[in-house]
């Protein structure tokens, strides 16, 4: 059973509740990537997925050192308009500006060849984190940036997930996002909801997105409806390359 693709709210509380206090709005027209949802400025739209396996203690340790990604295909290289921030992608994939950024910061949003939205950038994000209640956790995927490291620590790239057991429906219960964190790593069977920002001078940054197992999409491969298979997917393997290849320009 699919679902079409487009961004739906999931229960309050399930992704992130830092409080943002910028903006941002929809890309330039002409570009092919598709437009963030929402006004506020988000790593991503929140959306309902299958249910991720919570856990005692993080799945996977977060390794010391970045792995160097092996890129398949054509690469290139997008820095922000401000100089300060540049990713690697896909050559086929779009990177397209949000009109509305944040005061004196960038906002990009990342889409596939087919005009998927893939992953949001922003940056100067002024945030409150806040943690009204924990819910159970998995973490999936993770990886130090020490590029990132901005005199606070270094970040972390991961891919994990949220249940909310107060929710019935176990699809809107859940959801499983990838984006660069900062929040401390959780220490028992329960976390924070899931916050992607991370110190990025002046303020704060975002690099990330969602991912829903029940989209449906044109050429979306068979069988892959779990988070355990997506990371096998080529689409997870680049947007993981793109994600942890940030770093300052330059």
């Amino acid at each position: 059973m699919g679902r079409p693709a487009t961004p739906a709210l999931l229960s309050t509380g399930a992704l992130c509740l830092a409080v943002v206090l910028s903006s941002c709005g929809t890309p330039e027209a002409g570009s092919d990537a598709v437009a963030p949802d929402t006004q506020e400025a988000q790593p991503a739209s929140a959306t309902g997925s299958a249910d991720p396996a919570p856990s005692s203690s993080p799945s996977v340790e977060p390794t010391a050192e970045p792995s160097e990604p092996a890129l398949d295909g054509d690469w290139t290289t997008y820095t922000t308009t401000d100089g300060s921030l540049s990713f690697d992608h896909p050559s086929d994939w779009t990177v397209a500006a949000v009109p509305e950024a944040p005061p004196e910061g960038v906002a990009v949003v990342v889409g596939d060849a087919d005009g998927r939205q893939l992953a949001t950038l922003q940056t100067n994000l002024v945030t409150g984190a806040v943690c009204p209640a924990e819910l159970p956790y998995a973490l999936l995927d993770a990886e130090v940036l020490p590029a990132l490291d901005a005199g606070s620590g270094a970040p972390r790239f991961v891919f994990e997930g949220r249940t909310n057991p107060g929710v019935p429906d176990p699809v809107a219960a859940s959801v499983l996002a990838y984006g660069i964190t900062a929040a401390p790593e959780p220490t028992g069977p329960t976390a924070c909801p899931i916050s992607h920002f991370f110190t990025w001078p002046p303020s704060g940054a975002a690099f990330g997105g969602v991912y829903d197992p029940f989209e449906i999409y044109p050429g979306k491969p068979q069988h892959v409806d779990t988070p355990h298979a997506y990371m096998e997917t080529e689409e997870y393997q680049d947007i993981r390359a793109m994600i942890t290849s940030l770093r300052p320009a330059g």
